[in-house]
């Protein structure tokens, strides 16, 4: 059975179908050609993959996003960023990275980072005379930080695979990766803006101004302080903090901003129920696939035989990133979260290895896979969003995955990037 789930995948996923439906189609075929269970078992275990109280937080999260989108409040962290460093050499490319950092905090998505922001800063870039692959790629690159930095809907996925580690202690171990990542971002574009001659044409703005795009950026900001201050000191779950996330952001829109119509918000709904359905059946689908690998023993199986190895920790975390690196080329973050963690994550805490470390890892690693040529979907969504080649757009990537690269290796080998923050804070 399990030989069939296997080459069913990938026969369907070479074919051209949706993750999703490979996915449930592949779990269909392997149960009826095993015999062993009847076909109404997949249909229970998709189910079972989305119902989960957690889980109940992605939709609201994602609600919040659009209405901060649609309400326009994007420009006011696209102006709070670019004012910093926009004079600078290369600042428009800072202030890409910068407002990708900001943005994260509101959406959990790079997708969304991407499309909305992202493409926002791309138009902006070329106009100052960047070349357009180039912001393109930095705008990719960039929007990766929105799954790391909390809000994280992998991260709420995560903890649903894994229950050593809560939702709570990885949207606060997600600061210091997304921090590190927009940091060699910029290191990047600090050494592209001096090859190229990247000069900045805006004015640094007047004392003045920067305090008043300063204020007028306090109510947004203050979404990421309310979302973690009020699940490290118990005020509200996770789940609750995304519906708070969405009253706040509505609020922000409608009466403080003022920016927010009545008649935007079907299409804001609509896009929401959309991105939503798209994420729960992917969810949905990798639930019994998961379940086929569970009953025929391939994790214990895997488990033993990676342990009898005795591999030490970072053997093992250097393992797991080349499979993550190969497995995310293919495969989208959320069902490679769902497939691979409940085989991987026993063999970590078998090791030794601090779960919400390996987490990081693993959340890194498999968003990485957005980005790597050939098949990485952030790729074909920036294409789309800011009117560029996917071969222009490869062509810039190298730079750029090094860098990432690097940052996953700092994960990897220095644990306290990903736990001191969580420890310290008693999670």
């Amino acid at each position: 059975m399990t030989l069939t789930l296997i080459v069913g995948l990938v026969l369907l996923m070479v074919l051209g179908f949706p993750v999703a439906f490979a996915l449930a189609i592949a779990s269909a075929i392997a149960v009826f050609v095993g015999g062993k269970y009847p076909q109404l078992v997949v249909f229970k275990e998709m189910f079972t993959g989305i119902d989960s109280f957690p889980l109940m937080a992605v939709p609201f999260f994602i609600f919040a996003a659009e209405l901060m989108s649609g309400g326009a409040l994007t420009q006011v962290l696209l102006r709070f960023a670019a004012q910093f460093v926009g004079h600078l050499r290369g600042g428009l490319g800072y202030a890409n990275v910068g407002s990708s950092v900001l943005f994260a905090g509101i959406s959990g998505s790079a997708l969304a980072d991407a499309a909305g922001p992202g493409a926002m800063m791309t138009k902006m870039m070329t106009k100052a005379g960047y070349d357009r692959p180039y912001a393109a790629a930095l705008t990719a690159n960039s929007a990766i930080i929105g799954p790391i930095i909390p809000p994280s809907i992998s991260m709420i996925i995560y903890s649903l695979q894994d229950e050593n580690v809560s939702v709570g202690a990885l949207f606060i171990a997600g600061f210091v990766p997304g921090m590190l990542i927009a940091a060699a971002l910029c290191a990047v574009n600090w050494w592209v803006s001096r090859q190229r001659g990247y000069r900045s044409t805006e004015a640094r703005p007047s004392g003045k101004d920067m305090l008043l795009n300063t204020i007028k950026a306090i109510p947004v900001l203050l979404l990421v302080a309310l979302i973690i201050i009020g699940i490290r000191f118990g005020v509200f779950t996770p789940t609750e903090a995304s519906v708070v996330a969405v009253v706040y952001a509505f609020i922000c829109g409608k009466w403080i901003y003022r920016t927010l119509h009545w008649s935007a918000i079907p299409a804001i709904t609509s896009r929401s129920a959309l991105l939503t359905a798209s994420v729960l059946l992917v969810m949905a689908a990798s639930q019994p696939f998961a379940w086929i690998l569970t009953v025929e023993g391939v994790p214990q199986y895997l488990s033993e035989l990676i342990i009898s190895w005795e591999l030490s920790p970072i053997m093992f975390l250097l393992a797991v990133n080349v499979l993550l690196l190969i497995f995310g080329i293919f495969m989208e973050p959320l069902p490679g979260i769902m497939i691979l963690v409940p085989i991987l994550a026993p063999i970590a805490n078998a090791l030794g290895i601090d779960p919400i470390q390996f987490a990081m890892v693993v959340v890194v690693n498999l968003t990485l896979g957005m980005i790597t040529p050939p098949v990485g979907g952030l790729l074909f969504v920036t294409c789309v969003a800011t009117k560029t080649s996917l071969s222009e757009l490869n062509r810039e990537l190298p730079i750029f995955l090094v860098a990432q690269l690097i940052v996953l290796l700092l994960l990897t080998f220095v644990p306290a990037l990903s736990v001191w923050l969580p420890h310290s804070l008693g999670f």
